[in-house]
């Protein structure tokens, strides 16, 4: 199979992470307590350990203020649901995907609160500007993604997070599609609420993710339970990170989290993301040659991830997938990609279009291959 689908989550994984997964599986899969067995300890010891990675990778203001989650959409979820009060406001854009889009249009249509959503320009980035002209005296929270996952077009978060900072409002980004590949810098960028998921660019298993709290976010929380730690308190202990981690973590999957953050750091994010952008160069390179091909989203290499959509004239996108899958062994990723907006306002709804998303591992013969399929189909 020729995997060209990281977007969705990244395949194959390193080796290590193969490796850290079946170590720990085998001698410390334990339930973590601070006060429990060696084993116990040894499970808290990997959380503690992936904490620290994270905090050193997005330079966080505290290990603590790292927040395991069951995936990117949790910790989305936990930050939206537990900072929002009856009558804000938030900014959102029409790039989101619906691990943003879903929560917060439940909650305006519930009444709860408003919801203004930016619109990105034709090449699929939003006007800092224009954010700051939505702001209104009842604007609360700025939800935006760092990248579209169907664009792959890169946000000026830092501009952003400027504004929200200046007009004290809280930010939160979604880094689904870059943590790994292109630097985040929490304070740098002014991110108050930082969430993704561990399975993409960090190389994680599945069943993994992070939310960071900075310091001026309050952050309500939607799960209560046991902590392995403070058992007496009669509700959640109220200190980060057990304050949002109710219940047994993940521990297997963080374990194999450290490993994948590892891992990139040592192949270096720029490294990663420059082998990755050259192989959508390539694909690039062959659709703008053809006449039955609209490509989305700007070529701005500096300024996008590894993803680019596309639209044959000759097939919708789920029959072209589909035959792509099953006569040639390629997977790439059809529809809507859970972005409903952003396609609207492409023109490619309800059909949706193929997105291409090549990893550390894909090579250029893989793309040589994509193309010929392609060639093959179009005749």
């Amino acid at each position: 199979m020729i995997y060209l689908d990281n977007a969705a989550t990244s395949f194959p994984k390193p080796e290590s992470v193969y490796q850290a997964l079946d170590r720990f599986a085998r001698q410390e899969l334990a339930n973590p307590g601070r006060a429990g067995h060696k084993m116990a300890l040894g499970a808290e010891r990997a959380l503690d350990d992936a904490r620290h990675a994270l905090n050193t990778f997005f330079g966080g203001k505290g290990v603590e203020r790292w927040i395991f989650t069951l995936n990117g959409t949790d910790a989305l979820n936990i930050a939206i649901k537990g900072t929002l009060n009856a009558g804000d406001h938030v900014l959102t854009s029409d790039l989101e995907h619906n691990s943003v889009s879903r929560p917060l249009r439940a909650l305006e249509l519930a009444g709860h609160i408003s919801l203004t959503r930016v619109r990105a320009d034709a090449g699929g980035t939003v006007d800092p500007e224009d954010f700051r002209k939505a702001i209104t005296p009842r604007t609360r929270l700025i939800a935006l993604t760092h990248a579209s996952n169907v664009l792959g077009t890169v946000q000026p978060v830092a501009a952003i997070g400027q504004i929200a900072r200046e007009q004290d409002l809280l930010f939160l980004v979604d880094a689904a599609q870059t943590a790994g590949v292109i630097p985040i810098d929490v304070a740098a960028f002014g991110i108050d609420l930082l969430a993704f998921p561990g399975h993409k660019s960090l190389f994680g298993p599945t069943g993994t993710g992070a939310l960071y709290i900075g310091p001026r976010a309050k952050v309500r929380p939607w799960r209560e339970g046991g902590t392995g730690g403070d058992s007496a308190s009669e509700t959640q202990p109220r200190e980060l990170p057990h304050f949002l981690e109710g219940g047994t973590p993940n521990v297997l999957g963080i374990a194999g989290l450290t490993a994948g953050i590892r891992w990139v750091q040592e192949q270096q994010p720029h490294e990663i993301h420059s082998r990755e952008i050259a192989l959508i160069e390539r694909l690039w390179n062959w659709l703008e040659q053809r006449d039955d091909f609209e490509i989305f989203g700007h070529r701005n290499r500096d300024q996008r991830v590894a993803t680019l959509s596309f639209r044959s004239s000759i097939l919708p996108a789920m029959e072209l997938a589909g035959i792509l899958d099953q006569a040639f062994d390629i997977a790439v990723r059809p529809g809507l990609h859970c972005a409903p907006y952003i396609h609207r306002s492409l023109g490619t709804f309800p059909d949706g279009a193929v997105r291409v998303s090549p990893g550390p591992f894909s090579t250029e013969d893989d793309i040589d291959r994509l193309t010929a399929a392609l060639a093959e189909v179009a005749l």
